[in-house]
């Protein structure tokens, strides 16, 4: 194992990111949220953890068979999620009693590891004779994944290795096991995670025996005969017919052209297949990426950037299958998106990604959470009867962690730097670079946050001071700073939302050359230089595509990166009645309660010639009215109502 401090000085463990150190984020819309979680959310969910019985608990290795409840297979993971979660909110924010907290959970983790470094408290406790019997279902590896997450994190915010020792001994136990001539040769996770996991901790450590391993497990799905075939039948003496598409194991990964399968597992697995096309320059994987990615978002995304519309199963629907009311785009689905869109940016150098991740990010994730940041959807509905409500917590509660620890880990996506090994700018055959091993030649602003990065290049360091108002309106300043003159590229990310912009520098305006949806300067850059931009932010109607049965005859709103809605509480038409005819008086006005700007625009109301009949043979009458929407993420913060983010196409109605 290879983590020296010096190496630690300008790590990020996902590609072109920069460090979390090297960002400090000052914005006005993000920094109150990543408070919440810091003081209240972490907390909360460390309590929930610690129920008598629970988490914690099992931890302690003190669970007795028959004792309820019974450790879960997937805890460990919770456990993972909250300490990644801790361990950067401790990067930027010091915090002795948290720190305590995490300490001491590593403490537990250390006591529970097993003498050959095996570490899972469910199969230690209730199923010791079982371990690596059933990839397919167990979440073994899922959970190891997560506790190599939190290593990563934990390393890199304390300069501490004591878990990263911990998890290396089990990842070395892993790698021994899963090797080609080890006891579970073949073998791969049936919740991918892990994989994305060890590139991580390839770029930590310098090891590419872990990157090995991470491809081993990619390489491994689909191939004949199945391998939870074979485990299946060594377990109970027979097999099912399943074809494992729900694992994304039906076909091997380059040969893979559709999603399919539960969302989750599916947006860590194409996560990893990005991150190894990268550091291996894998042509095929790369095209498999781009394919399942069309797949994704042409055919079976919401419009929240939400993923995986089947609650049944948490999985793919067939393509244009997007129910509004009964869909389920699960946090953690959205956020598995987040990651895979920074790798597709950063392999491809296409803004197009971002666009994406901006949408889940600002939409489809933040509906997880209430506004208080202590209670939770575990699914995000684009339509509610007003019987929904968001819970404290969930009998699995994967959405609540995973939540947390991707806004405090908000700083990895607001930049990037080209390191010198992206397929997108290199074809030469590089291995499990670091960032230590290259000087950055060009900064990427992906997502504009107020916020101030700072970055080595050729001859010194570079630095940017964000100062950003978004969502709310397109104006960005940046101040770009260099400790001597210095050639660099600048690349600003145009949003596909904004239909104009205007580019000043020092002043004078400028007519950037664009590429792949970036506004690019290229010039010697000196002390205090000003770049302003701004970006249209109109008030627009969206139509879905005429397959989404669920949408048809109807229009949703956006304004910048937001998707809007229309709550009950605010509206006095019903809002299943609620008719949107265009958006050219819509105006904006500030809801101190919810801490947000809303969306108000003229409307009609449709309602029936006769109140009292529940079909007529005449179409609905329209009455003017004024519609109150507020942004999608913080719909059911002021108590249950009807909630839609479709409404009645008004023209279709006339």
């Amino acid at each position: 194992m290879i983590c020296e401090r010096s190496h630690l000085s300008f790590f990020s463990p996902l590609p072109g990111a920069l460090p979390l150190k090297s960002v400090t984020v000052t914005d006005d819309f993000w920094s109150p949220r990543r408070e919440i979680v810091r003081t209240r959310s972490l907390s909360h969910q460390q309590a929930q953890m610690s129920e008598p019985g629970h988490h914690f608990d099992a931890l302690k290795m003190a669970w007795k068979p028959g004792q309820t409840p019974e450790p879960h297979i997937f805890w460990d993971s919770d456990i993972a999620k909250w300490i990644e979660a801790a361990s950067n909110s401790l990067a930027s924010h010091p915090d002795p009693t948290l720190e305590k907290a995490v300490d001491s959970t590593i403490e537990l983790l250390a006591g529970a590891q097993q003498d050959d470094g095996y570490l899972n408290t469910h199969f230690t406790l209730v199923e010791p004779d079982k371990r690596w019997t059933n990839l397919r279902d167990q979440h073994e590896l899922y959970c190891a994944g997560h506790l190599i997450e939190a290593a990563v994190a934990h390393t890199y915010a304390t300069g501490s290795t004591k878990l990263l020792g911990v998890v290396t001994r089990y990842v070395d136990l892993i790698d021994r096991v899963f090797a080609d001539d080890g006891p579970c040769s073949g073998g791969y996770p049936g919740h991918e995670e892990i994989e994305l996991a060890l590139v991580k901790l390839a770029r930590l450590t310098n090891q590419t025996r872990y990157l090995e391993l991470a491809q081993r497990f990619i390489d491994r799905r689909g191939q004949k005969p199945s391998y939870f075939a074979l485990e299946e039948r060594a377990r109970t003496g027979m097999q099912s017919d399943d074809t494992y598409e729900y694992h994304q194991a039906h076909r091997p990964v380059r040969e893979q052209d559709e999603a399919v399968g539960h969302a989750v597992r599916a947006m860590y697995l194409y996560t990893a297949m990005a991150d190894l096309a990268i550091a291996t320059h894998d042509q095929r994987l790369r095209d498999a990426c781009e394919t399942l990615w069309n797949d994704v978002t042409t055919r079976k995304m919401y419009v929240t950037g939400g993923v995986g519309s089947e609650p049944a199963l948490e999985s793919f629907g067939p393509a244009y299958h997007l129910p509004n009311e009964h869909g389920y785009a699960e946090t953690c689905a959205a956020i598995g998106l987040v990651f895979w869109a920074q790798r597709m940016a950063y392999m491809t150098g296409q803004a197009r990604y971002i666009d994406v991740l901006e949408r889940a990010l600002y939409n489809g994730v933040l509906s997880g959470a209430s506004l208080d940041g202590m209670s939770y959807f575990y699914d995000n509905p684009l339509e509610s009867d007003g019987t929904r409500s968001r819970s404290p917590w969930f009998g699995c509660a994967c959405c609540p962690p995973n939540f947390a620890r991707l806004l405090t880990s908000l700083e990895h996506f607001i930049y990037s730097i080209d390191e010198g090994d992206s397929p997108a700018t290199s074809t030469e055959d590089t291995t499990c670079h670091t960032a230590d091993d290259h000087k950055a030649e060009v900064m990427t602003v992906n997502l504009y946050i107020s916020s101030e990065a700072s970055w080595p290049v050729a001859n010194g360091a570079m630095k940017i001071q964000q100062t950003s108002n978004m969502p709310w309106d397109g104006h960005v300043n940046l101040t770009v700073s260099a400790s001597s003159p210095t050639e660099h590229m600048l690349r600003l990310r145009i949003p596909q939302w904004a239909s104009s912009f205007t580019l000043a520098i020092n002043g004078e305006s400028v007519t950037p050359a664009m590429r792949d949806g970036y506004a690019c300067i290229e010039r010697t850059w000196h002390d205090s230089t000003q770049v302003d931009l701004r970006l249209a932010m109109d008030t627009t109607r969206v139509w879905a595509n005429p397959r989404v049965g669920d949408c048809a005859g109807k229009v949703a709103i956006e304004r910048g990166p937001l998707v809007y809605c229309a709550e009950e509480i605010d509206n006095d038409a019903p809002i299943p009645c609620i008719a949107i005819a265009d958006c050219s008086d819509a105006d904006t006005s500030f809801n101190n309660e919810l801490g947000l700007y809303e969306l108000h625009l003229s409307a009609a109301a449709a309602t029936s010639s006769d109140n009292a009949a529940l079909y007529s043979h005449h179409s609905p009458s329209l009455t003017s009215t004024r519609a109150t929407l507020v942004p999608y993420y913080a719909w059911n913060n002021r108590g249950q109502g009807a909630m839609a983010v479709w409404l009645l196409d008004a023209e279709r109605l006339r």
